[in-house]
């Protein structure tokens, strides 16, 4: 309770007649965010000291390099987290900007499907080079 008589704090005296309370999910979304963003950090690191190292190679030279199990392993992660990381990022900046419904609910379904195709893409694009093996030189 308020330490004012009559006022009950600041919650939306609709939101009050209605019962509408919060919809316990919003912790979740943030910890999910906060463990990708962690996540990313070190991967990052990672992937700089990986290109910095390819700059000088010829293309042969980087996909042996990304054929490597660990160096495809790695990149599979970060391009996971990367998307996951950008459509819960995402998802906000929609849900706090776009007012509209039919129009939220498009964006959303978009940006999921979007998010889904690109790790997917760079995910079967790893998985490719990873498997076909190292070229002949």
């Amino acid at each position: 309770m308020s330490a004012y008589p009559g006022q009950r704090g600041l919650r939306n005296p609709l939101k009050i007649a209605r019962g509408l309370g919060s919809s316990k999910t919003g912790v979740h979304h943030w910890w999910l965010q906060r463990a990708t963003a962690v996540a990313l950090v070190p991967l990052s690191i990672w992937f700089l000291f990986l290109v910095g190292d390819l700059v000088p190679a010829d293309y042969p030279m980087v996909l042996a390099t990304i054929g490597q199990p660990v160096n495809a392993v790695f990149l599979i992660v970060l391009a996971g987290c990367l998307f996951w990381h950008g459509a819960l990022g995402l998802q906000v900046i929609v849900e706090d900007y776009v007012h509209i419904r039919w129009l939220e609910l498009t964006l959303q379904i978009a940006l999921r499907f979007g998010a889904l195709l690109g790790a997917l893409a760079c995910v079967m694009a790893m998985l490719a080079i990873w498997l076909a093996g190292t070229p002949p030189s």
